[in-house]
């Protein structure tokens, strides 16, 4: 029998998948739990991740006409007060501020003072703060319509925090458009909606289901909510972001109006959307192995790592002269048109202690470098979407010729092998019985990797929703956008249906 090949990271998926994102995260070194229940550190390698992803994503909203502002990061309760639906769909994440100030308390601890008249909501989410402002920007149909993006931060009060995933405090943008018509609106929504998962599949390489959200499941105070969502690899889906039409309701709430071509006033048509630091917790579950992280090329904080081997001070000056002599001519190649980033770590530590750090942080090549390879003018490539042991001999002329088209054979072998276990573990199910197999686990107490994303019939009744919900932990994920009239039964009543949607279980 063969012997098992050891892994960086235990448990294993298989073992226990929450233990091992927990253990990916740290042995990557990407974020920490704060001391602030709820909230996370995200440190200089979960970070910068982060900003590749802010980058790439400002760029491709600025290019289809939006700019960036910023909101105050207090909300008057009052706003909240002015859309029914919107409050009470957040009330029970919101913190709120109560006082303005601390004073002693005369027993050597301080007490909350000066109590607020309007209380503020610390922002988890900016239509009625961004609303009122665009109310005086917004006054003609000249000024339409208005493209408007900010970068920020949001609280809602997370009772099952996860790094990543869910905690109290999260980095997101959201944007906040106001337009003329509803149809200028709906185009909106859409092509936000296409921004997000051109982004999703070519740079984080995370292939995703566009679709529509229930109306239970909509976001609160929206006429329509558009999603995009990922299968992890326990087979449960993320949703990745949102697109939402928001009709005239946020609208009639702020006041936002216009005079019209004719000279009429009328409300304006609004939408918002939205990504967050989630999206980094999507890339772990998407791409992670039992060796840590997996990081797609177009993603990465480094695409490159070069790890110089040596024994003695006249080895470490030949390796590191060889190696001058290579990243001089890296410095001119391009990838994504972009500048290759690499790195040397030249720690005084022992090479495969290297190795394998950078393995976890999920770098796409790694290059070792000793005497030998100096000697025949070639390197020692490891790739992170191969095995660790699958390590190669490259001659430094074919290297620099080929390393753009390695880091996109590695980008797109990554996304196809997401690709193909989303399309394995994407099942139509029109049985009752089957639908409930696929769902439940055979060890109820330790449950294994089960289920994935059953395509089948719902007949629109939100009881029957519900009642899945309540049995199987399952929801109705988004009704696909390419889903065609095809007449059914639903998997839960019977009853007829006219479309199959994609039902899950979920983060």
């Amino acid at each position: 029998m063969a012997e098992q090949e050891k892994t960086a990271i235990t448990p294993t998926r298989e073992e226990n998948y929450p233990g091992w994102y927990q253990q990916v995260i740290k042995a990557a070194d990407m974020a920490e739990n704060s001391e602030v229940r709820g909230c996370m550190v995200i440190k200089p390698w979960g970070y910068a991740i982060w900003e590749n992803i802010q980058k790439n994503l400002d760029i491709m909203f600025k290019e289809t006409g939006h700019v960036n502002a910023y909101f105050p990061l207090f909300i008057p309760k009052s706003f909240f007060e002015k859309e029914a639906e919107h409050v009470e769909g957040f009330a029970k994440e919101c913190a709120v501020v109560t006082h303005s100030r601390l004073e002693d308390d005369g027993k050597g601890g301080l007490r909350p003072a000066g109590k607020l008249t309007d209380e503020l909501i610390i922002r988890p989410t900016s239509e009625t703060i961004i609303g009122a402002s665009f109310s005086k920007w917004v006054n003609s149909y000249r000024d339409l319509p208005l493209l408007i993006n900010q970068w920020a931060n949001v609280v809602r009060w997370e009772m099952r925090p996860r790094l990543f995933l869910r905690t109290t405090e999260f980095l997101w943008q959201e944007g906040h458009t106001v337009h003329a018509t509803k149809e200028d609106a709906i185009e909106e929504t859409y092509k936000m909606l296409n921004v997000y998962t051109r982004f999703a599949e070519e740079y984080l390489a995370i292939p995703v289901i566009q679709g529509e959200k229930t109306e239970s499941e909509k976001f609160p105070g929206a006429v329509s909510t558009y999603t995009f969502e990922a299968m992890m690899q326990d087979k449960k889906a993320l949703q990745g972001g949102t697109s939402h039409f928001l009709g005239l309701n946020f609208a009639k709430a702020s006041n936002i109006k216009f005079q019209n071509r004719e000279g009429k006033e009328e409300y304006a048509w609004t939408t918002s959307w939205g990504v967050s630091t989630r999206l980094i917790g999507a890339l772990i579950m998407t791409h992670g192995d039992d060796n840590g992280l997996i990081l797609p090329p177009r993603i990465a904080p480094l695409h490159v790592v070069i790890i110089p081997i040596y024994r003695n001070k006249d080895e470490q000056n030949k390796v590191g002269n060889f190696i001058e002599s290579i990243t001089e001519k890296i410095r001119h190649l391009k990838y994504n048109d972009e500048k290759i980033k690499f790195k040397i770590d030249g720690r005084d530590m022992r090479g495969g202690e290297k190795l394998w750090e950078w393995i976890k942080k999920g770098v796409p090549i790694r290059l070792e470098i000793g005497p030998r390879d100096v000697d025949s003018n070639s390197v020692f490539m490891g790739r992170r979407d191969k095995r660790p042991r699958e390590k190669v001999g490259v001659s430094v002329d074919d290297l620099l010729k080929n390393l753009p088209s390695i880091l996109d054979e590695i980008q797109n072998n990554i996304y196809q092998k997401a690709l193909n276990f989303q399309i394995e573990n994407t099942i139509k199910i029109d049985g009752k019985n089957s639908f409930y197999q696929f769902f439940t686990p055979k060890n109820k107490n330790n449950p294994e990797i089960h289920g994935g994303f059953a395509n089948s019939h719902w007949c629109g009744s939100s009881k029957c929703e519900e009642k899945i919900k309540d049995d199987l932990k399952v929801t109705i994920r988004c009704i696909p956008l390419d889903a065609y009239e095809e007449i059914g039964k639903c998997i839960c009543c019977g009853k007829e249906s006219k479309k199959r949607v994609i039902f899950a279980k979920a983060y």
